[in-house]
């Protein structure tokens, strides 16, 4: 499972499994009936194997079998709508509770030919999945062209590959390669349950529309397809014939249970019988018992059985238990003469082990794994729910039903198992995958939080911002007092958010002076200090305001719950607008500071948890300006009443101005270029889609302005393309903290310069189905500071990759004489220990 699986392998890890070469069947396998004829052998996909693409990475090449499902195949036309305001509605537009078949074939061989040749457009000749760029602008009517957008699916994915690079970077320490393909898998999982799932079920309701990249609803899913089952037989090659053979390097190996010592055999044994075996359920089919649910993302065995007096063969499942590790971490040998040795078997490999015990009197066959991935995005009618909370609650109890969008199954599992499980399941064979074992590696994740330092990037602990280090002294800092001495600016996790954001909100709660903090909370860690903060202050008689965004996807749960504790705590609890989500970064503390009111802000990038905020990157700005309290103050209102609509100063909030005052920004530059002037856009956010803001670009881009966009994950614009965007550079970063932070700067003839900070990306549900807010920094050094920044992670010396026209990612980590680029977060982690020695010999 955990190894290249052979057919004598798995039989010596079981002593009850009969080798395959020896089963018998009738024809068409029935379950349940007498088995009398020798089987055929199943085909096989061949094994992939090591090229090198254009960009120098080890990829997988697979050679399609006949099992392997035809992912260029074509579909029923749909009814198509091309205004780009039908597929706004469309995306949030309820989804029909009936699921037709999603990838029904196409009625003509001509309709077959016709979607085919399209859809391969989506390809280009180097393997990559693109849409080319033919042609820019029009020069005579300045108009810009139908192919200007990239597939944001399609993006996603490529968004991935670049994760899975860094997994395959023999110059990354070796356990965070291992961590990168876990959050490989981890993505994956969450794209299939989202952006899959929900394209299908817009298909199926009759309202999904033609992409902005051009193709058609069904084509968007056959590009899907053939992409991800690419990246998952590269992802599977990576860990077999690379990570594995290096982890046996170091001493750390995953082992078949027949390769165990007879210590470690005892002790699997007795694991399997005091922690396995008691939680275990077995699942027979027949007509007594009918194919049972599989829930979403569970691991599971689908064990043949023979019952030794009829004959008759049998189906059961068992599922894996989520609930104990995947990995079982063999005692040390104390006799061993190696520094460190780290031994695992799979608890599925053990599980598989001791299925004799499971079916007493009954012959175990064969076993394969298998792992299906469900719909499992959320539909609330909220202007039809009396309680939200409510509501919410039983959307997440179906949400566990949802339709299966992906089957993975072991890649040696019998064509007539596979059958059945397409046919209970409900699937189509575009979504089943064939992958070497193990399925899920997201099990990985143990192996990567061995405590092996010299496998890790070097050890990074975030220091006190300098305007507040006294807080890592004895005497701690007077936040709000700092903060009346002017603005401060906060780089996490290079910034530590402990003595920043959480200590702000710690002594607002524990101040007599505040008489009120208002905060919004999206995401926050299970045992949060800033819910704590805010609970203390609620018994302290402070008017405490939370605006919990119960609907941040797959943190409904952890939300509701820490809603209702605040409410017990006297917390004044609110869920914000009805059809929005409260996604903006803000707090507000109100002071009394004698016959006067005092405010105090913070506006940021990430959520106030301070778990992550070690591992993301992101920005925040602390402030006592007035204009951003009384900014602050009317937004809180309208969240949590009905407050009028209100203009704001220093802040932009979607959805209402977010988009159209960055616009208004970004035609401002492309005037004064147009004069003659420099003139200079440099955005900085974590997807680059909305179609409005990308022309607005373009239009800037052609009219002489020079544009850089620092994206991490999904960008749609397309630069360097003459005529249209030839003056737009695309960067991505990715390292060992995740680039989070949202940053807006437009500068005109070299001197003046707006710049904001916040939590809108450049999607639409950010800009129109989100509450976002970014907020204006003014103070000089800081508007520096950001720029440092931003050409930091534009510059040519710079470890990043590059988005080339034809939708491309090229990396570039190397110079022309093969030594390393700057390494952008190594740099940053430099400059700020340097920043603080400074500071301290002031």
């Amino acid at each position: 499972m955990w190894w290249p699986s052979t057919p004598s392998s798995r039989g010596a890890a079981s002593a009850v499994t009969s080798p395959r070469s020896g089963w018998h069947t009738c024809g068409t396998r029935q379950f349940g009936r007498s088995s009398c004829t020798s089987r055929a052998t199943t085909s096989r996909r061949s094994p992939p194997t090591a090229v090198a693409d254009s960009s120098g990475l080890r990829r997988t090449s697979c050679t399609p079998g006949p099992d392997r499902p035809d992912t260029m195949g074509a579909m029923d036309a749909v009814e198509q709508k091309t205004e780009h305001d039908a597929e706004q509605d469309a995306q949030s537009t309820p989804a029909a509770t009936a699921e037709t078949d999603a990838h029904a074939p196409a009625a003509s061989d001509v309709a077959l030919a016709r979607m085919a040749e399209r859809a391969q457009r989506a390809r280009g000749s180097n393997g990559r999945f693109i849409r080319s760029a033919e042609t820019g602008a029009d020069d005579a009517t300045g108009e810009l062209p139908d192919d200007r957008f990239l597939d944001r699916e399609v993006s996603w994915l490529q968004f991935n590959e670049r994760v899975l690079e860094l997994a395959n970077d023999p110059e990354v320490p070796l356990l965070e390669r291992v961590r990168f393909l876990t959050i490989f898998a981890s993505n994956l999982d969450e794209f299939f349950m989202v952006r899959v799932a929900g394209l299908k079920r817009r298909i199926a309701a009759g309202i999904a529309v033609r992409s902005a990249s051009g193709l058609e609803p069904r084509e968007v899913l056959d590009a899907i397809s053939q992409a991800a089952h690419e990246l998952m037989d590269q992802h599977a090659f990576a860990f077999h014939e690379v990570i594995r053979t290096a982890l046996l390097d170091e001493g750390i190996s995953i082992l078949r249970p027949d390769q165990l010592t007879e210590p470690e055999l005892a002790h699997v044994d007795t694991y399997f019988q005091e922690r396995i075996y008691p939680v275990l359920t077995p699942l027979a089919v027949d007509p007594a018992h009918p194919f049972p649910y599989i829930s979403g993302l569970s691991l599971n065995l689908a064990v043949l059985l023979v019952n030794p007096k009829t004959g008759r063969e049998h189906f059961a499942r068992v599922k894996v238990p989520s609930v104990l590790p995947r990995l079982i971490h063999l005692p040390a040998d104390e006799t061993s003469d190696e520094l460190y040795e780290d031994r695992f078997v799979s608890i599925e490999d053990v599980i598989a082990k001791n299925l004799g015990e499971l079916f007493p009197g009954m012959q175990v066959a064969e076993h394969f794994t298998f792992r299906v991935t469900r719909n499992e995005d959320l539909e609330v009618e909220e202007d039809d729910a009396e309680n939200l909370l409510t509501a919410l609650e039983k959307e997440l109890t179906r949400r566990r039903f949802g339709p299966p969008v992906r089957l993975e199954v072991a890649d040696d599992m019998d064509d007539h198992v596979l059958e059945m499980l397409v046919r209970e399941l409900g699937v189509h064979r575009k979504e089943v995958y064939r992958l070497s074992e193990p399925l899920d590696l997201r099990g990985l994740s143990q192996v990567a939080d061995l405590s092996r330092t010299e496998l890790r990037w070097p050890a990074f602990v975030a220091k006190a911002h300098p305007a507040l280090s006294p807080v890592e002294r004895s005497t701690q800092a007077d936040i709000l007092g700092e903060m009346r001495g002017g603005d401060i600016l906060l780089h996490h996790p290079y910034d530590s958010f402990s003595t920043s954001v959480q200590a702000f909100i710690e002594q607002a709660a524990a101040d007599p002076q505040v008489l009120a903090i208002k905060q919004t909370l999206y995401r926050t860690s299970g045992d949060s200090p800033i819910i704590q903060a805010l609970i203390e202050a609620a018994e302290a008689g402070k008017q405490v305001l939370a605006v919990v965004e119960i609907k941040a996807r797959f943190d409904e749960e952890n939300n509701i719950s820490w809603a209702r504790k605040l409410e017990r705590a006297g917390v004044h609890v609110v869920y914000g607008l009805v059809g929005l989500k409260t996604h903006a970064k803000l707090c507000l503390v109100v002071r009394q500071e004698g016959d006067t009111i005092r405010r105090y802000c913070h506006v940021g990038t990430g959520n106030y948890n301070p778990k992550t905020a070690r591992l993301y990157e992101d920005l925040g700005l602390l402030t006592s300006d007035p204009v951003v309290g009384e900014d602050l103050t009317r937004l809180f209102n309208q969240l949590s009443g009905m407050a009028p609509r209100a203009r704001f100063r220093r802040l932009l909030v979607a959805p209402r101005s977010v988009r159209s005052g960055l616009i208004a920004r970004i035609e401002e530059v492309a005037e004064a270029a147009r004069a003659g002037g420099s003139a200079t856009v440099q955005i900085k956010v974590n997807s680059m889609v909305d179609e409005k803001i990308i022309d607005a670009l373009y239009r800037a881009s052609q009219a002489g302005a020079h544009v850089d966009v620092w994206v991490r994950g999904i960008c749609a614009l397309r630069p360097g393309v003459p005529g249209m965007s030839e003056n737009i550079r695309v960067r991505s970063v990715l390292g060992r903290f995740l680039e989070h932070s949202r940053v807006f700067r437009f500068a005109v003839d070299g001197g003046d310069e707006t710049v904001y900070i916040g939590s809108a990306d450049m999607m639409h549900r950010n800009l129109d189905r989100r509450v976002e807010a970014l907020v204006q920094v003014i103070d000089p050094k800081h508007v520096r500071a950001l720029g440092e920044l931003l050409a930091l992670g534009m510059a040519d010396t710079s470890a990043s990759w590059h988005l080339q026209a034809d939708g491309h990612w090229e990396r570039h980590h190397k110079d022309a004489s093969g030594d390393p680029l700057i390494d952008v977060q190594a740099d940053l982690i430099a400059t700020y220990a340097r920043r603080r020695t400074k500071a301290q010999r002031r």
